[in-house]
């Protein structure tokens, strides 16, 4: 069974820092882009970051400065280091990664963890 399992969420005081991991576990043969998504209640979900099998990155113009994206492929790990967090980064983020296997490539979601930043 192919998975997405997330760590890391909990709660911050403003200007503290979380470390986000999204591990990949299954019969995967590699993975393509990962990255991090939040949804905040009554928003839409939106990108916070992510990173090509390559390495390169992109984040929203939000969190550019504050939070860093990295990942381990020999651990099928993504990370999402947030420093500097503010009560408006409060939302449940959410892994997605495209993984490779004998299906092809298919994109799959974590089950999300909360992050609340609250004084």
């Amino acid at each position: 069974q192919v998975q997405l399992v997330e760590s890391g969420g909990g709660l911050v005081q403003p200007g503290g820092s979380l470390r986000l991991s999204c591990a990949a576990s299954g019969s995967i043969f590699s993975i393509d882009a990962m990255g991090w998504y939040r949804q905040a209640p009554g928003k839409q979900r939106e990108l916070v970051a992510a990173i090509a099998s390559g390495g390169s990155t992109n984040y929203a113009d939000s969190v550019k400065g504050r939070f860093t994206i990295s990942r381990d492929n020999a651990k099928n790990t993504v990370y999402l280091q947030m420093n500097s967090l503010k009560p408006e980064d409060t939302a449940v983020y959410y892994c997605n990664a495209d993984l490779i296997g004998n299906w092809g490539t298919l994109g799959y979601w974590g089950q999300g963890t909360q992050v609340t930043v609250s004084s």
